[in-house]
Order: C-alpha cells, then structure tokens, then sequence
C-alpha cells in the first residue's frame, strides 16, 4: 500500500531521530556523565517506527534493554528520555529508571526490560486487558533473538494462544544474544517464527532493514489480530550497529562485518534511496529533515545536562502505585 507523503515525511523524521538520538547517546557516554549501562539501537529503526507506525496511544507495547527506539517510535517525548538517562527529575520516569526502564503510560509504552524474555508476560497482560474492553486494541511485545530461548517468553506464547489474546510477538533477529552468535545459541532450526507456530498461532516473516518491508508485513498481522483472530508473530531480521552494551570490544564481530552491514543493510540509506528513486520525496527534503533532527538531539541534549538532578529525599517517592 503507497503511503502518503507526510507518513513518509514522518517515517524518515522518526528513524532518523532514533539513529541520532543513539549516536550522540555513544559520544556522550564517553564523557562519563551518563549512569549505569546503555543498549544501543542504532541499525534497527527500521523495526520500531514500521511497527509504531500503526499505532496509537491505545495500543500498548513493551520493550526490552535496548528499547530507546521503541519508545521514540512510539511517541515518548525526547528531551523527557534524554534527562531521565542523565539521571534528572525531570526525566519520563524522574531519573529512577535510566536507561534500562524508561517508561509512558500516557503514550502506550509499559516500559523498556532488563530481564531477557521478561515482557512478553506483561504484553500478555495487557492484551487480555485490551481484549476484555472490546476496542480492537492490541498489545505487542519486543524482544530479540535471545528472548526465544527464555522460558517466559515460551509460557507467554502458550498463555496467549489458551486465551486467544490480541498480542503479537515482534521478534528482532539482530544476530546476536548478547556476544554469543544466533547461528549457535538457537540450535538446529534456525527460523525463531517457527518456535512461535508451533504453539499454534500465524507468524509473518520480514526484512527488518527495510522500512517498507516491516510496514507492510504488519499492516497484515495487526488486520489478522485485530480482527479477533488471536495472536501472532512476526520476525525481523536486522543488524545492530553497537555492541551489546556500551563499552563491549565486540571481539565476537568477524573481520569487516560491522563495515559491511553498515554499507548493505542501512535502513535508513534504503528508505532514502527508494524514496528519492520513486520520486515520493526529494533529497532536499530528507537532507532538510537531517539538519531539524540534529538540532533537536542538541537541544535535548543542552536541557538534559541543566536538567535538575534528583536527590536522596526522593528515593522513597513513587515506590507504590496510588489506585
């Protein structure tokens, strides 16, 4: 399906403040302000914002330790992300959560997962609630290929199909589970949709490089879904730029590998070269988005360093939920 020029406007604008938002994230890491460990999502955008896409605030998703796409994607306030990873009050989720957790109700975003495998059960959880209220909302859960060797995504895919629950189970095959390679961790059958087919439900399959590739095949699975036919998967096959973690020598890589993804499967020179080929938009325009872009990941950046920090008086606040 041809999309309008200003959801390909917003696709472009909404990739690229990913990528620059981790970028700049792995200068300033550098400079030794920023607490605790980051998890980089460069090289993946394409798979937050072609699924975020088809979302609203309604709809809810959860995230995994490297979940600062998915909560741009999906409509978290920047500036607000940037201070909560320096540590301010004045960040999403009061500087408490980092990197690891940031959070947004309001947006649909129930939080990024340090625990591997541990947000499939909350999006569960939040599809049965989306279920019971009748809207045809859904909820979807992230996770990457290591999450598919996790018990509780395997206990999280049954509890799906028993209920027949409107979630679906977005797999991200970056190729690695932390630094061991998927070729090895995933045993004989290499294709993790096929792990979740077996439980029962329909899985897609498509090229998480490639922008157009990952909004259409989940345009199909959220109709399937939304129309009450239970939950599905879908898996990506992507590429991280960054090591696991920020600091991680990435001595697992084989030699150029990282050169070579960067040349052949960069989602964002793929939306721009078939956007400019078709003449949906011009490269004035995309350059033009660059240069907004990268203004506002400064200003965010400038806000978060002034922001105020927190204190030891507010660490017994917001430890319980008030109903």
């Amino acid at each position: 399906m041809q999309l309008s020029r200003e959801a390909l406007v917003r696709a472009y604008r909404q990739m690229k403040v990913i990528r620059a938002f981790e970028e700049r994230l792995h200068d300033e890491i550098m400079t030794g302000e920023i607490a605790g460990f980051t998890h980089l999502y460069a090289g993946q955008e394409a798979v937050a914002v072609g699924v975020c896409e088809h979302l609203d605030n309604s709809d809810k998703i959860v995230s995994t330790h490297r979940g600062h796409g998915h909560c741009i994607a999906k409509g978290c306030d920047v500036n607000g992300m940037m201070k909560e990873i320096w540590g301010s009050k004045e960040g999403l989720c009061k500087g408490k959560g980092g990197s690891m957790h940031i959070a947004d109700v309001d947006q649909g975003m129930l939080g990024a997962n340090g625990i591997v495998g541990g947000g499939a059960p909350i999006a569960v959880g939040a599809a049965l609630s989306a279920k019971l209220d009748g809207q045809g909302k859904v909820s979807i859960s992230f996770s990457g290929d290591g999450a598919c060797n996790q018990g509780t995504t395997f206990e999280a895919m049954n509890m799906a199909v028993v209920t027949h629950a409107p979630v679906i189970f977005v797999f991200e095959n970056n190729h690695y589970s932390e630094h061991t390679g998927f070729e090895y961790a995933v045993g004989t059958n290499k294709d993790i949709a096929s792990r979740a087919e077996a439980f029962g439900m329909k899985v897609w399959r498509g090229d998480g490089c490639d922008f157009f590739s990952v909004n259409e095949t989940m345009r199909e699975v959220l109709e399937y879904v939304r129309a009450g036919n239970g939950p599905a998967a879908v898996e990506f096959d992507t590429e991280r730029y960054y090591g696991h973690f920020e600091g991680d020598p990435q001595r697992y890589r084989g030699e150029g590998e990282l050169d070579r993804i960067r040349a052949e499967r960069d989602c964002l020179t793929k939306f721009r070269t078939s956007v400019t080929e078709a003449k949906l938009l011009e490269g004035a325009d995309l350059d033009a988005i660059d240069a907004e872009v990268m203004k506002q990941i400064d200003d965010a950046v400038a806000a978060a360093r002034a922001a105020e920090r927190s204190t030891a008086a507010d660490v017994l606040t917001d430890v319980y939920i008030s109903y």
